[in-house]
């Protein structure tokens, strides 16, 4: 490799300087803080885990995103995480085993083999929430009210979210009695709202005729509240045990609404019932935030009943992810406004106790070092520390 060409970073994997760790660490701390406030423990994940934990009922999708390495100690597989909430999963159903409702957050790096859209980072930073404990739908009500509190914490002026359930396909393909290559082709084509392609796929795989309506309507079902009459008029002729889930699914949507509309009563929602996206882990309700300028969904979420299937301990869940990097570039570039006070000297013990004792009282100083005399501008010092008889004074500096 070239001399110059050791400082490139691979694609998709960028570094922070000051200005911008500076804003994304204040944020990271601020939603935290909010997290907290609402009643969630602060976890911390390890970046590696044993394969066989880390993608334990998480989707292919999941593991297609995942690095993985052999480990040098045991010569078992190892995968860099891609996704945070599995690892809580665990946490909750092996490491704490607490009774009852158990409410866990985090914040961290995840790494991606591949980009989750166009300009969008392969080492994000994310934060989220897990609420494990309860299946009713007053836990996803809670989920989703953070979810939009926690855009209006970071400071996004709209909040636009996205509502699905992947309870209804669950049921139609369970009733067309579709294997599991046949749902996954059918899942691609619904995401990608290929109507000619549904049409032509349905007619070939699928024999019942009400059922091909009922599939190839999905895509169209989106919109507003009134999206969930028209689906609930589509499937008024629907044999009962599918017609009765899919009334309930409805409601579910029904009441998530009805319970956001006065809290949040600027955000705007939308709903798609062919929105399926974390299916292949995901039971019930799914939804995605999404914001102007950003090409895809900054946070995403839904109910993950069975994940802690796998560790032991059946557990009904729900939670969302916020991609932080994908949230700060929205916000724009901030400069850091923590100015601060520069020390010429601190080579004797008043001098050095006088520094501390300024930053201990929350000040941040800045020493110089080898004859400095005053404060280079990157070292964002607007006072200067100056000694005089009998003790120091703090001086403002001219602009």
């Amino acid at each position: 490799m070239k001399e110059v060409e050791r400082w490139l970073l691979p694609d998709g994997i960028e570094e922070m300087l000051p200005n911008e760790a500076a804003q994304v660490e204040a944020l990271r701390r601020r939603l935290v803080n909010l997290f907290q406030r609402w009643g969630y423990d602060y976890v911390i994940p390890p970046m590696v885990e044993f394969t066989d934990s880390l993608l334990t009922g998480s989707g292919e999708d999941i593991s297609l995103l995942t690095f993985k390495m052999t480990d040098q100690l045991s010569g078992k597989m190892l995968g860099l995480r891609a996704d945070i909430t599995p690892q809580v999963a665990r946490m909750d159903a092996h490491s704490l085993k607490r009774d009852g409702i158990n409410r866990l957050c985090y914040a961290g790096h995840v790494a991606h083999t591949r980009p989750k859209g166009p300009l969008r980072s392969r080492t994000p930073i994310q934060v989220g929430v897990e609420l494990f404990g309860e299946a009713g739908l007053q836990a996803d009500i809670e989920v989703i009210s953070l979810l939009l509190n926690t855009l209006q914490e970071a400071g996004l002026p709209e909040q636009y979210l996205d509502l699905g359930h992947v309870g209804l396909f669950r049921e139609l393909a369970r009733h067309a009695g579709l294997t599991k290559a046949q749902e996954v082709a059918l899942f691609e084509l619904l995401q990608a709202k290929a109507s000619s392609a549904i049409a032509a796929w349905l007619e070939n795989e699928v024999s019942d005729a009400s059922l091909r309506r009922y599939f190839a309507a999905l895509p169209q079902l989106a919109g507003g509240l009134e999206v969930l009459d028209e689906a609930e008029a589509l499937f008024a002729d629907a044999p009962t045990a599918l017609r009765e889930v899919i009334v309930s699914a409805l409601n579910d949507l029904r009441g998530v609404a009805q319970a956001l509309a006065p809290r949040y009563p600027g955000a705007k929602l939308y709903f798609d019932l062919s929105e399926l996206r974390g299916y292949h882990y995901l039971t019930g309700i799914v939804f995605g935030a999404f914001a102007p300028g950003a090409g895809t969904a900054i946070a995403n979420g839904g109910r993950y009943d069975h994940v802690g299937e796998a560790f032991g301990r059946p557990r009904p869940a729900t939670g969302f992810a916020v991609d932080l990097t994908a949230v700060r570039s929205l916000l724009g570039p901030q400069v850091a406004e923590t100015k601060g006070i520069f020390a010429a000297f601190c080579d004797d013990e008043a001098s050095w106790a006088e520094v501390q004792r300024l930053r201990d009282m929350g000040e941040r100083v800045v020493c110089g070092l080898s004859g400095q005399q005053a404060p280079w501008p990157h070292q964002r010092c607007d006072r200067i520390l100056e000694k005089i008889e009998g003790g120091f004074t703090v001086v403002t500096l001219d602009s």
